[in-house]
């Protein structure tokens, strides 16, 4: 895939609609600077938003993709199929998104105990130490969890896990 080539397809399509970079990032509600990106090939747009550009400028998908005009029109069966799979993809991406809040905000959240502890100044406790030891230990595997997870290694993790229990197999059956 030539993202450049792509890149200066929108360009194309953005200018025969005679938009703006503006107009077009508030049509897809994104900000100006993705726009241009896109159309520098510095970056390319999610999955959901090429397949709402290939119905707002009215080309195929694949087009967008290939960044040139072809002459056979995307049946609605395969347009069902990509969009389906956008909405797999993005639901991944939303699922990811909560867990790794989820671990951020914990992280946070023990941190702000282990500071408060540290300011209070409390006597040398064995339960003064355990929190300490805990607040300190659950931020770090918050955090160390939190980028597992947005580097991609948990799903492969899980991956793994799955063809190991065998349960990957009868997912597929």
């Amino acid at each position: 895939m030539d993202q450049i080539r792509i890149g200066n397809f929108i360009r194309e399509l953005r200018r025969e609609k005679e938009l703006t970079q503006e107009q077009l990032a508030e049509r897809f509600s994104v900000a100006r600077r993705t726009v241009s990106r896109w159309e520098t090939g510095s970056n390319l747009p999610d999955m959901d938003i090429l397949i709402e550009m290939s119905d707002f400028f009215r080309v195929d998908l694949r087009e967008l993709l290939d960044g040139e005009r072809k002459k056979e029109e995307m049946n609605e069966e395969m347009k069902d199929t990509v969009l389906k799979a956008a909405e797999y993809v993005n639901d991944g991406k939303k699922r990811m998104s909560r867990i790794v809040m989820v671990y951020f905000i914990a992280g946070i959240a023990a941190m702000i105990i282990h500071l408060i502890a540290a300011f209070m100044d409390l006597p040398g406790t064995f339960w003064s130490g355990f929190l300490e030891g805990s607040t300190i230990g659950l931020a770090t595997a918050a955090m160390v969890m939190g980028i597992l997870y947005v580097t991609g290694v948990m799903e492969k993790v899980n991956a793994f896990k799955r063809r190991l229990t065998g349960r990957d197999k009868a997912d597929r059956q």
